[in-house]
């Protein structure tokens, strides 16, 4: 198995950076509106109600991550967006369009916890897979693959197998295939769940450097605090089961910040993972925008 991957650039002679305090909502055109959306499972045990009158607003180029203890629907919440899943009520908009009609133009890329490869193509293979399904031409096909495969800091391993890789490396493969189609916004669902916590650092920091050269909006799902405050503009912090969104943190990080290990040992970093925890555990918190019930 193969692990190859730059250690974040230091930065001990930046100043400390300061954040403002907690802004209220995003400025801009939604990315994603959702709006008085509920969800509802039928199972043999009765109706699960999995999300409860939620409406969230993320502007372009807006980094958002949903947090919340497991089950509260921050999952189900993804997939409503993703058009994976139908709400019971409410309405989705993805750049003013429905999450169906989103969803067959392509305007947003995916990735799971799992990287979902494909373990008999290559990795430059199984990057091309959605340019393969909408018939792009080969020539142009290759130079895109390439261009990802070098954003992603996998130029070298484009022949390689996913049996051959990192799990860090192959979680590197899934996001390039996720942007093949320059999608405008991702979304993301724990996609660094099942790393070890020194992969799963470097793996964040490697998002943080993609999203801001490619400038997509996200919509990212986590369980980690931290993780929640170092990558993301607003932390979306949502209930137990039903999900509702109970606060929102704006973390005050601008994109001109370099999300490295000096952001990590920051005291304002410390006071913002402070302040979501307070908020997830329900403390009064400031920065709560409309999404609030």
């Amino acid at each position: 198995m193969i692990e190859q991957m730059s250690e974040p650039a230091g930065a001990a002679d930046r100043p400390s950076p300061s954040f403002p305090p907690s802004l209220p909502g995003p400025i801009g055109v939604p990315a994603v509106q959702v709006s008085g959306v509920t969800k509802t499972f039928r199972t043999r045990a009765g109706l699960v109600e999995a999300l409860a009158d939620v409406d969230l607003s993320v502007a372009e180029g807006e980094f958002v991550a949903l947090l919340g203890p497991s089950g509260c629907g921050k999952s189900t919440l993804l997939r409503v967006i993703a058009d994976l899943e139908t709400s019971t009520t409410g309405e989705v908009e993805v750049f003013g369009k429905t999450a169906a009609r989103a969803r067959e133009d392509q305007d947003y890329g995916i990735a799971f916890q799992q990287a979902g490869l494909l373990p008999w193509r290559t990795v430059a293979a199984n990057v091309a897979l959605p340019l393969e399904l909408h018939d792009l031409p080969r020539k142009q096909r290759k130079e895109r693959v390439a261009h990802l495969l070098d954003l992603v800091g996998l130029g070298d391993f484009a022949q390689h197998h996913p049996d051959q890789l990192s799990g860090g490396m192959q979680q590197r493969v899934a996001i390039a295939r996720s942007l093949a189609e320059q999608p405008r916004l991702l979304l993301m669902d724990e996609p660094f769940g099942a790393l070890d916590e020194m992969t799963r650092e470097r793996m964040q920091a490697e998002l943080a450097r993609i999203c801001a050269e490619t400038g997509a909006a996200v919509v990212f799902v986590t369980h980690s605090i931290p993780e929640a405050v170092f990558l993301a503009d607003r932390v979306v912090v949502m209930s137990p089961r039903p999900g509702r969104i109970t606060g929102v943190v704006a973390t005050g990080i601008g994109r001109e910040v370099p999300r490295d290990d000096a952001l990590r040992e920051d005291r304002a970093f410390f006071a913002k993972v402070t302040e979501v925890r307070e908020a997830l555990h329900g403390s009064p918190v400031t920065g709560v925008g409309r999404e609030e019930r």
